[in-house]
């Protein structure tokens, strides 16, 4: 389903219904900034007025069987009673003790939470079908799925409960898991209700709270100490406050205690907000930002529905830059940057990305376009969309100033995206720093992308293991500075932590070529290093080109060595020219080293990827050692790449 932008109504229209809203928002995010340490009476008495006297989540009722019966006729929900009856005839995934405490034994995350993604997953579908059908023949399996469930010793994942904590009943923690599965059965609950037996919804209502949302009050009230995510800027945030507040709408009796949840949703999910630059440049990256603010927009709308629009977390004037984060970080051709722990080919969410279309009557981008009505990976997220208004409120903003379609300059964020107008050539360049979320170390990195491929990667995220989180992260060749189109100096990869930052040296933007300047010296701890730029110019025009030039100064003579890595396949064409390219695009690449000698040679990065090729390395290193040069590295698109 292709959903339009939504049209703009005068703000003053309608008796002045429309600014009440503006200013009862204003007035809310202020009294919230002035008030973070406690909750306030005042605001959960006054949301408690707002809400309806039983508890609802999000979606229709299956009793509802007009709506229903309309989203039948879909033909994304057309699979979804065969798949539950497959499902019903086939055992329930075990969960032994065993598989749990494989994490903590030997590092590794996929084959426990396979199993716990297969037990939620039949929760999806089993609830879908039988809200589709309407015969009561997926109950009882869904009700054994749901027993199960709330046999587990904890809703934890392993990778979350390291010393085993929870798994051993000393304590009782909400994670990304935990509080999703509690959105979940709440979710069952509401939609299904006495479908299910009375045993099936007490234990329900008894799980939830006893693993979710009694921790979440303690930890609220400091009766318990705060989990770190309370206050989190990453994604953590913003899921586990989703999940915590959407259960507690679904299934809180009395419209004071969701009042509570709510005013607390609305106190802490500023901390998520602030872990985004003010440009809105998001440093997870964009399968992040789909999980994170996707989070974020799910709470907004939850929240907003119970409420019935008085409070919207989107009127916060800090959500605004971060929800166009999506549109304005393509680099070309739906190609996203890599950046810190992407899955190389995420693109934004179109239902996230339409959603935020018509809240701020923003021109549908072609994200939006392609989003269609489908089963989402969750229940909470298929409801939200299958039953969504046709009419949303438009957010009040202030006028966006047109961004050229040639450039997305991320100002805080030191990310800058050049793009080649009508031909197929672009790039991200990366500044920042080494204490991002889900960082690589990777200051000055950069990407290129010619025709429908990126030629020159960041290499993206390594499947996770223990050690991808620990003391040890930055071994892995993908995510230290070693998998990055950045140098190595003095034989020294580029150190983690918030003091190595690029400084924003030089920017001068124009329709013909973009520069950008950039001091990457603080990433090294290399005492012989006195100076080390560099210098980003992307050309237009009929010769589109981007110049790398790097400007060196040692106290005395060091090794240096320049990087690049690519997924395609290359070749030598002459001693300082190589070629890079796949079936989708191709580039050369041009070594300048100032007449000094240099070495090339290559390396697959033998680290566990997420992609179906390794990443390879191409290493330029220089011959001796230098007290200062300039190397220069130009990349120009082949033809049969701007011919794509």
């Amino acid at each position: 389903m292709i959903i339009p932008p939504c049209h703009s109504r005068d703000m003053l229209g309608v008796g002045n219904v429309h600014l009440r809203l503006v200013l009862t928002q204003v007035l809310m995010f202020g009294f919230l900034a002035s008030s973070a340490q406690e909750m306030a009476p005042a605001r959960v008495k006054e949301i408690a007025g707002w809400l309806t006297a039983k508890p609802a989540g999000l979606g229709r009722a299956v009793s509802d069987r007009t709506t229903w019966d309309k989203l039948a006729e879909n033909p994304a929900f057309a699979d979804i009673i065969t798949n539950a009856a497959t499902l019903a005839n086939q055992p329930l995934p075990e969960l032994p003790d065993e598989l749990y405490l494989d994490y903590s034994r030997t590092g590794n995350r996929d084959r426990c939470q396979k199993v716990l993604f297969a037990r939620g997953g039949r929760i999806v579908t089993l609830t879908l079908a039988e809200g589709l059908e309407n015969r009561g023949r997926f109950v009882q399996p869904l009700t054994e799925t749901i027993e199960a469930i709330c046999r587990e010793k904890t809703w934890v994942y392993p990778a979350h409960d390291g010393r085993l904590d929870n798994f051993y009943g000393r304590t009782v923690e909400m994670d990304l898991r935990a509080t999703a599965m509690a959105w979940e059965l709440g979710t069952v609950d509401f939609l299904l209700g006495d479908k299910l037996s009375a045993q099936t919804r007490r234990l329900i209502f008894e799980n939830v709270q006893r693993r979710v949302l009694e921790p979440f009050r303690d930890m609220v009230g400091g009766r318990r100490k705060e989990i770190s995510w309370l206050r989190a800027t990453h994604n953590w945030n913003a899921v586990c406050l989703a999940g915590t507040v959407g259960a507690a709408l679904a299934l809180e009796l009395s419209p004071h205690e969701r009042a509570w949840f709510i005013a607390a949703g609305e106190q802490y999910i500023r901390y998520f907000l602030k872990g985004f630059t003010p440009d809105g440049y998001c440093s997870e990256g964009v399968g992040y930002w789909n999980y994170g603010f996707g989070h974020f927009l799910m709470l907004t709308e939850t929240i907003r529905e119970a409420t019935d629009g008085r409070a919207d977390l989107l009127a916060d004037p800090a959500a605004l830059q971060p929800a166009l984060f999506a549109r304005r970080s393509e680099i070309l051709n739906g190609i996203f940057p890599t950046i810190s722990d992407v899955h190389p080919g995420s693109r934004p969410d179109g239902q996230f990305v339409c959603y935020i279309a018509r809240r701020f009557s923003l021109e549908p981008s072609d994200a939006c376009a392609q989003a269609r009505l489908r089963p989402g990976g969750s229940l909470a997220a298929t409801m939200l969309f299958s039953f969504m208004p046709a009419s949303l409120p438009r957010v009040p903003h202030p006028t966006l100033a047109p961004e050229s379609p040639l450039r997305s300059w991320f100002t805080n964020g030191g990310v800058l995206i050049c793009r080649a107008g009508k031909t197929p050539f672009a790039v991200a360049l990366k500044g920042g720093h080494n204490a991002e979320n889900h960082n690589h170390n990777d200051v000055g990195s950069f990407s290129v992308v010619a025709g429908k491929s990126m030629m020159i990667c960041d290499p993206g995220s390594e499947v996770y293991t223990r050690r991808t989180f620990g003391a040890h992260r930055y071994d892995s060749k993908v995510l230290s500075s070693y998998g990055h189109a950045v140098p190595v100096v003095a034989g020294q990869l580029q150190s983690a932590g918030a003091d190595a930052r690029a400084r924003i040296l030089r920017t001068e933007f124009s329709d013909e070529q973009d520069t950008l300047t950039l001091d990457i010296s603080s990433a090294y701890k290399t005492a012989e290093l006195q100076h080390l730029e560099r210098t980003f110019v992307f050309r237009r025009g009929p010769s589109p080109a981007l110049t790398v030039r790097d400007d060196i100064a040692f106290a005395s003579p060091q090794k240096f060595e320049e990087a690049l890595i690519t997924w395609g396949d290359w070749k030598q064409l002459s001693p300082n020219e190589l070629a890079l390219s796949d079936e989708q695009g191709g580039v050369q690449v041009h070594i300048d080293s100032a007449e000094e000698p240099f070495a090339l040679s290559s390396e697959e990065l033998n680290e566990d990827v997420t992609t179906r090729k390794k990443p390879v390395r191409l290493s330029i290193t220089l011959n001796k050692p230098v007290n200062r040069t300039t190397f220069i590295i130009t990349i120009t698109p082949t033809a049969s790449s701007i011919a794509k």
